[in-house]
């Protein structure tokens, strides 16, 4: 039995992983069927390049809201750059995007290497701290994930184009700051590499309902077992895909 004083950590860290969901499971069948799988990472570590630097310059970490602006600003350079590159290096993009993902943590690592909070604000970075996200912090990313999925429903065709990558570093550079950038990479890929092969016609549903369980099945692991709450996720989300896969046939007769 869950005390309330549990139950109050675990909500809005379950609301977070439902805001994160929302956007990330259309975005992450779009990653998947450009077959660039690795943009997640690399525009995520580029967003959090971007906050290192607003956090490690003091000119810029005392202007208003940094924290949010400079992580977006380079997610969305990012995104330019890469495409860019779709249209002039096809044939090599997911290499170049790999090698991006791979210059921009290196550059984190350097960046912080004499900074004394550095280890945390990076593992931070990386595996999130969903438990302590409180309410307060959940409404402007629900606000803009809401404008996001307006946006695809008015015009679908946004995810074939350009605009794909700038919606894209937008919720990214949210979903960084709450989740981690483990967590943003296994929400954009692992339910939409769940229903990747089925057809029927609750594939989305049963997308998100993959995303639903993993959060919460994860979330309530960490919390009874003292478990990293980022990788716990990761893991049931993996599970929860897996399984799926596996009985797919199953229910594939079933939802008929």
């Amino acid at each position: 039995m869950f005390d309330l004083d549990l139950l109050s950590i675990l909500l809005p860290a379950f609301a977070a992983g439902i805001l994160v969901l929302s956007t990330h499971v259309l975005l992450g069948s779009q990653v998947l069927k450009r077959g660039i799988i690795f943009i997640d990472l690399a525009i995520a570590q580029v967003a959090a390049l971007g906050a290192i630097i607003a956090h490690t310059n003091h000119d810029i970490e005392h202007l208003p809201f940094s924290g949010v602006w400079m992580p977006a600003l380079f997610a969305l350079l990012g995104a330019g750059f890469i495409a860019w590159l779709s249209k002039r290096m096809a044939e090599e993009l997911e290499a170049i995007i790999g090698c991006f993902y791979v210059l921009s943590a290196v550059a984190a690592m350097l960046l912080l290497s004499n900074d004394p909070h550095g280890a945390e604000m990076l593992k931070q970075l990386m595996s999130g701290q969903i438990l302590w996200v409180n309410w307060s912090q959940l409404l402007f990313p629900a606000i803009v994930s809401f404008l996001v999925l307006l946006t695809i429903a008015w015009k679908p065709s946004l995810l074939e184009g350009a605009g794909f990558y700038l919606l894209f570093a937008l919720v990214i550079t949210l979903s960084v700051e709450l989740v981690g950038v483990y967590l943003v990479f296994s929400s954009l890929i692992l339910p939409a590499l769940a229903v990747n092969k089925y057809l029927g016609k609750a594939k989305w549903a049963i997308a998100y309902l993959v995303g639903i369980v993993g959060y919460g099945v994860g979330l309530v692991l960490s919390a009874s077992f003292d478990l990293p709450s980022g990788a716990a996720i990761v893991a049931t989300l993996a599970l929860t895909a897996v399984a799926f896969r596996l009985l797919q046939p199953k229910l594939a007769k079933v939802l008929a």
